[in-house]
Parts: C-alpha cells; structure tokens; sequence
C-alpha cells in the first residue's frame, strides 16, 4: 500500500477502475477505496504535523520531526489498513483527524452505526452486518460507546426552547420494558406533538416515568411552560383521569378535546358481544351530529334506550360530554384534526415498527437513545403544513385572534 509521500492519484485511479472492472469490491481492507483513504489521512495528519511544528518555532521551541508511528485504524468504507505519522521530538503533537488513541474513523463508522441502531438493529446485528459487508470486527462496547454519542444531543433536544403558541396539542403515552438493576420494569414514555403556527408537526417532549398519571402530566406541562410555550389552543387526549384538570391547571385558557376513539372503545367494554353491533350503531349518531345540541340530543336517546342495561358505558359519555363534545364548535376541517388522538397515535404506530422487536431495553438511556433517533427519522418528513392547513387557520383566527396574533408579535 502507498505512502502519503509517494502516492500518485492518477495511477491509483487507473488501477481502481481497471479494479472495477475485473470485479474488486470498493470497500473493505482489500477494496479499492482503501489506498485513497490512507492517503487522505496520512497527507491530513502530516499537515496538522508541520502546522505544529511552525507554531512551536514561533513560540520559541525547538521542535522537529522524530520518527513514525503505526498502528492498525478501522474505517467502513476501507476496512483495515495501517495508518503511519511522524512523531515530534517534543512529544506535543496532538493530531486531530485521527487522535493518538483512536483507532476508528468515527464520522463515518457512527454515522452508519447511529442509521442501523435508529432503524431497531440489535448489536448482535449490527456487529454481524459489519462484519459480513466490511471484515471489520467491531465489539458490543464500541457500538454502546458510539451510541452513546448521542446522548448530549437527547439532552439538548429535550429542554430546547420552544414556541409560546401551539394551535393543537396532542399528547399520549407508551410503555415498554426496560431492566432496572437486574430486572424487567415497565416504563411510561410521554409524548407530546404539538401542531405549531405553520401547521408543521413537531414532537415538543419526550419525558419518562414508572406509570402513566395526571400528577406526571402535570409536571409534564409544567416543563413545557418553563421552556417558552405560553398557550395552547386546543389539547387532544385520552380519557385519563384527572388529565384535563392537569391542563387547566398549567393552561387555563386551553380547551380540552377527549379522544372520540378512545371514548368509543372505552364504552365498549361493558357491553357483551351479542350487543356490541347495536350499540356502536347507536352510538354513532352521536359523535356525527351537526352540532353539540343535535348530539347531546343523540346521547340523551343513546341513555334512554341503554342505560338501565349498561350504565357504566352511557354514564362515560355523560360525565365527560363537555371535553368530548369541543370539536363541534368548529366545521368539518378542524373536527378532522382535533377529533381523536391518531396524530400522535400514528408517530407511536412508526415506533412500534422499530421497537417491536427490543424486548426489555437494558436501561432507560438505551431506551431514551433510540426514542430520539426514531423521532428524528420521523420528523424529517415532516415538512410541509398539515393538509387544509391556510383553511383552518382562518378558522382558529376568527375564533382565537389575539390568541394567535400574539404568537405573530413575537416571532
């Protein structure tokens, strides 16, 4: 293999195609990638050697070259070579494209490693593929370390500020296992997706606790005031107990929309099999009213004809009418918005199709890490205001003027 001092680009590129050509694979040790590659590193670090070398003269110091050093460097895309430098005779030099004690080409074996790790490949997985696609063994620690790169990047995008007025709000919670000193517990990740002024998506919090309660959501919406947002217009979620008073309490002026599918399925419980066709006909009429007083009218027929027989099922709808009912305040575009909780439901779906295969997560960092990665493979789609979005904001001006100007004011 060529040295940095005697590598001639243009026979390389002879040889590479003639490669090609005769079938040489491009990467890994043997590829014809790997030449070029040390090149690269070996001219980079012989740079950044003779820039040390001039600052020292400068300062004074009587610095020069002494000697070379190997050792055995690992990258994707070129395998295993060996990766030679000078050394100084003051032994100051500190190389910066491959430090003294690295032995990955990190930028781009992370890069590729953070992709598997996103899309739910487990570290057996990833060190199997690695192997097989580069001949490069990489152990179970590395891949951890390297994952592990991201956790600064979890933090930061955690607690990053955020707007002060979000049009709709919807919020929801997963769980999982995770091992927690040796055994398996079950974990609450609370999510939040927040519609913002343009009509994008964005997930605004990712928060964990041992259960799912308002008290946590309470603190959940106090965080999310802490980092800027100072109104909500609309919250979609389930039927929780105690959520929409957790609500109110951190955001009085937001108007409360209970999940109609999850009503519906929550009222399905109490009712047997042989009645179940009956009853969800019934209660459609409901929730396809024209307005609230044409379906308090329906809920009231609802209850007559079935409330002796199941009470709990009817006395759901009536105690919960006021939050169930927001969405007939407006028409047909916005109803479609608010009505259920299936925007976020729809994010945990695309989890689901990464996690599924996890089973136990060996601790809620390892859980945190993939979450985010997820996420942020998700929201890349996201952008483009959601569908019918200039008509529903003329809706939520007229209602919420000031409530929205006020978010203009400050942007």
């Amino acid at each position: 293999m060529r040295t940095g001092e005697d590598f001639d680009f243009e026979s390389f590129k002879n040889e590479a195609m003639a490669g090609l050509s005769s079938g040489e694979k491009m990467t890994g040790s043997d590829g014809v990638l790997a030449p070029m590659m040390k090149h690269f590193l070996e001219s980079m670090m012989a740079g950044e050697l003779n820039h040390h070398l001039s600052e020292s003269k400068l300062n004074g110091f009587a610095n020069r070259k002494n000697g070379k050093t190997k050792k055995t460097v690992r990258s994707l895309s070129s395998g295993e070579f060996e990766l030679e430098s000078n050394r100084d005779r003051l032994g100051t030099f500190e190389p910066k494209i491959v430090p003294k004690r690295q032995l990955i080409i990190t930028e781009e074996l992370e890069g590729n490693i953070l992709s598997m790790y996103a899309m739910g490949m487990s570290t057996r997985g990833m060190r199997d593929y690695i192997q097989e696609m580069y001949a490069m063994d990489i152990s179970a620690t590395e891949i951890s370390r390297i994952t592990d790169s991201v956790l600064p990047a979890v933090q930061e995008w955690r607690t990053r500020p955020l707007d002060a007025v979000y049009p709709f709000v919807f919020l929801d919670c997963m769980f999982f296992k995770v091992k927690v000193n040796g055994q398996v517990e079950t974990r609450a990740i609370y999510n939040i997706l927040g519609i913002d002024i343009e009509g994008k998506k964005d997930i605004l919090g990712l928060y964990t606790s041992d259960n799912e309660g308002a008290k946590f959501w309470l603190s959940v919406l106090t965080d999310l005031k802490q980092r800027g947002v100072e109104d909500i217009l609309i919250s979609c979620i389930d039927g929780l107990k105690g959520f929409p008073e957790a609500i109110e309490a951190i955001f009085p002026k937001t108007r409360v929309q209970l999940c109609i599918v999850h009503q519906i399925r929550a009222s399905m419980r109490y009712v047997p099999d042989k009645d179940r066709k009956a009853v969800i006909a019934d209660m459609k009429p409901i929730y396809t009213a024209i307005n609230g007083e044409q379906g308090y009218e329906r809920l009231l027929e609802f209850e007559e004809k079935w409330g002796r027989k199941y009470p709990l099922s009817c006395k759901s709808w009536m105690d919960n009418w006021l939050n169930l009912s927001a969405f007939f305040e407006y028409d047909e575009i916005i109803r479609k918005i608010i009505y259920t909780t299936n925007p976020i439901e729809g994010v945990h779906r695309q989890i689901r199709k990464i996690t599924k295969t996890k089973g136990a997560f060996t601790s809620e960092q390892a859980l945190l890490k993939l979450m985010y990665l997820v996420i942020k493979n998700i929201s890349k789609k996201w952008t483009m205001p959601i569908h019918n979005w200039g008509l529903a904001f003329s809706q939520l001006y007229i209602k919420f003027g000031e409530r929205i100007l006020k978010e203009n004011s400050s942007s």
